[in-house]
């Protein structure tokens, strides 16, 4: 009764409204969905990925193209994982969707030394299977959940560990040329898709394979941005923008601007 009571205020309307018109907007900005489009959205379990499919079922009631949607989990084995939740759910909201099952824990924990960073090699593990399971689909976009907080993380991660200034793309085309990634959260804030999920009380799925790594380096990032953003709100949101307007003659890659190549234009 609580949560229904809270579901209709005005301020959880307001924010769906403004967190569905971000993902509307990201979703414009970078043409990620097309009319006929099949979109396979990667659902873990977690708040980010439930609120993207909450979001892209609401946008696709609305929107003036017509799309479909998949869902699609990756049961990883991992020791306690609630086999049953994500189908009931998904079942309950009528959504197709596929769950593959793929014992990827067992490789990760056996080739990662532990206490070492298992994220790397889950990460390409799964990415594997998800690119041919969308093949097998037909699907045309693959939907992964990353917010824009999770964008700017990694770019400070790429900037002090790799020594690049790269970060997730809104929109992405595969190495292997033959998927579409796209992020519909990618202008929506970690902080109100957190306030998001609690109140739409959707049945997380913690992971207990790397949400446990308390000493990962993107906690610490985390956490770094987090004391910026209490010391000056709006500092993330700041560091977003700038990634989306970047001036490359005011950097110092030599690929990236002509500065061999510089020189003062004659007057004679």
């Amino acid at each position: 009764m609580e949560a229904t009571r809270i579901r209709t205020s005005k301020n959880f309307k307001r924010l769906q409204a403004r967190l569905r018109g971000l993902a509307g907007k990201a979703i414009a900005d970078y043409n990620m969905i097309e009319d006929g489009d099949r979109v396979m959205v990667c659902l873990s379990g977690g708040k980010d990925s439930y609120t993207m499919l909450d979001l892209l079922l609401s946008l696709q009631r609305k929107a003036p193209i017509r799309f479909e949607i998949l869902a699609v989990n990756l049961d990883q084995k991992q020791p306690g994982f609630p086999e049953h939740i994500l189908p009931e759910y998904l079942a309950s909201l009528n959504v197709p969707y596929r769950i593959i099952e793929e014992d990827t824990y067992s490789t990760v924990t056996r080739i990662i030394p532990e206490g070492k960073t298992m994220c790397g090699l889950c990460s390409r593990l799964r990415r594997g299977i998800l690119y041919r399971v969308a093949g097998e689909e037909d699907a045309t976009k693959i939907a992964l959940g990353h917010h824009r907080d999770d964008i700017v993380e990694t770019l400070f991660l790429n900037m002090f560990h790799g020594g690049k200034l790269k970060a997730m793309p809104p929109k992405l085309l595969s190495d292997d040329q033959e998927n579409i990634i796209i992020r519909p959260l990618a202008y929506c804030s970690e902080r109100e898709i957190i306030r998001y999920a609690k109140v739409r009380d959707f049945p997380i799925i913690p992971c207990n394979l790397c949400g446990s790594q308390e000493n990962l380096q993107r906690v610490k990032i985390k956490a770094m941005l987090q004391t910026w953003e209490r010391e000056s709100p709006g500092k993330i949101e700041s560091i977003f923008r700038s990634i989306q307007n970047i001036s490359p003659s005011q950097l110092a890659d030599t690929e990236l601007f002509d500065f061999a190549g510089l020189g003062k234009t004659s007057n004679d």
